[in-house]
């Protein structure tokens, strides 16, 4: 692996992100086009209907152009190696942006049905373009909204969608950090969760979510038995990072 690849502050893109911060929190987006820069490469560039390139093309782009804030590839095969074990028939992702992490679902478990929830209209239609590349827009969802909206999204999954009392096999958290806990007790209040489910959460430590990650150690042995998985920020080894992986104990 390059420098400039290992250290992402050598990199505009990367630097840019910092400026574009506030951006992102309000429109779930940089502000500098990367996203749209994305899928048009995915699209140019990935063999249509292939998922493995799809997602290769996306790293590659990361890598390459400019530095994407999805999971990424080292973080995602922790991602894929749960959504394994939790033998998920449906799942939940918080934070569509790209429809990365939906993609690593979808290869994960090629018989489930996946949504995701993006506040960002702009994105889910970014997203839509990758899925559909892939070959998978069939069986992934993307639902605009948040989960803290009074219900509104909670009740589009309920209603529309099917979501129903221990429905939940997989729920992956990787959007508003200051939102990750009480978008979880939402979630468990619906009681979607079953004994067995497993919820990931990324960015333990860049940027953080503090109250989740205390949250899960007050709830070891109780409600949840979570594993800390170490390892690195997106697109880069310099930094290291955090992955929770929380099983539901009923």
């Amino acid at each position: 692996m390059s420098l400039k690849r290992r250290i992402p502050f050598l990199r505009w893109s990367f630097l840019r992100l910092a400026v574009g911060s506030r951006n992102i929190t309000k429109t779930g987006q940089i502000g500098d086009g990367r996203e749209q820069a994305a899928v048009d490469y995915v699209v140019a560039n990935a063999r249509r209907g292939d998922i493995d390139d799809a997602i290769a093309k996306i790293d590659e782009f990361a890598y390459e152009k400019s530095f994407l804030i999805n999971i990424g590839d080292e973080k995602g095969e922790l991602l894929d190696a749960a959504v394994r074990r939790a033998d998920a028939r449906l799942a939940l992702e918080l934070g569509t942006y790209c429809g990365y992490g939906s993609l690593r679902i979808a290869r994960a478990a090629p018989g489930a049905k996946v949504f995701s929830v993006e506040l960002s209209a702009a994105n889910a239609g970014v997203a839509q373009r990758i899925w559909e590349h892939a070959g998978i827009a069939d069986r992934v969802t993307c639902v605009v909204g948040t989960i803290g909206d009074g219900g509104k999204t909670l009740d589009a999954l309920a209603g529309e969608h099917g979501f129903t009392t221990g429905s939940l096999d997989l729920l992956f958290v990787d959007h508003d950090k200051a939102a990750y806990l009480p978008d979880l007790q939402a979630i468990l209040d619906r009681g979607w969760l079953h004994k067995g489910s497993i919820v990931v959460a990324d960015n333990m430590l860049i940027p953080g979510s503090p109250k989740y990650r205390e949250y899960m150690r007050e709830q070891q042995g109780k409600l949840f038995a979570t594993v800390e998985h170490k390892t690195h920020g997106e697109y880069q080894t310099l930094a290291p990072d955090l992955v929770l992986e929380s099983e539901y104990l009923g």
